[in-house]
């Protein structure tokens, strides 16, 4: 940022983000929103992904559960999130009946999803995937997207690629990996 001179954070901001997923809460309510904002949206994307693979699908999660947070994606952020205002005054917390629903609901993508085969099969995939890509912007420097030119200069192609990784959404890493290393099939020929 800022042509390789960083972004010169204030110490609530630093503090908001050593805090933002363990540890000790945040100093500043700000940084206990995103905190627990994150939390509820990681969750549900967990929940998504889940379902796009075929681990689970949104009637495999408890019944118990559902009926408190909801019987959908949008129904839960909405139940959750109204909770988080509803308790609110003087921290950012959770409706104690509804934070422990979602506790148990990350319990169970934990037992379900988290520490399941598939899942688990998949990350020495994801390990190799960043490998080649890594390795692919290193020796191809000039496939880096020009706003990392400055960070290249600087820092090194290493860093420039490092950061343009990891920057890319999980989608958006896995279209570039397609795009580079999967062959296409050529259209009209007879097999």
């Amino acid at each position: 940022e800022k042509q390789g001179r960083g972004l010169n954070l204030t110490e609530s901001v630093r503090n908001g983000i050593l805090c933002h997923t363990v540890g000790r809460d945040a100093d500043t309510l700000e940084g206990r929103i995103v905190r627990i904002s994150d939390r509820i949206a990681y969750i549900n994307h967990d929940i998504d992904d889940a379902e796009r693979a075929g681990i689970l699908t949104e009637n495999d999660i408890p019944l118990d559960i559902r009926q408190k947070l909801g019987f959908s994606k949008s129904e839960r952020i909405n139940t959750l999130v109204t909770s988080v205002i509803n308790a609110s005054k003087d921290d950012i917390v959770m409706e104690p009946d509804c934070f422990a629903k979602f506790e148990d609901l990350h319990a169970f993508l934990f037992a379900s999803v988290y520490t399941n085969p598939v899942a688990k099969s998949e990350e020495a995939k994801v390990g190799d995937m960043m490998k080649r890509l890594f390795n692919y912007y290193v020796s191809n420097p000039d496939k880096l997207p020009a706003e990392f030119a400055q960070i290249r200069e600087n820092e090194g192609v290493e860093r420039a690629a490092l950061d343009h990784i990891a920057g890319m959404t999980d989608r958006y890493a896995t279209l570039v990996f397609s795009n580079l290393f999967i062959p296409r099939g050529w259209s009209g020929l007879d097999y």
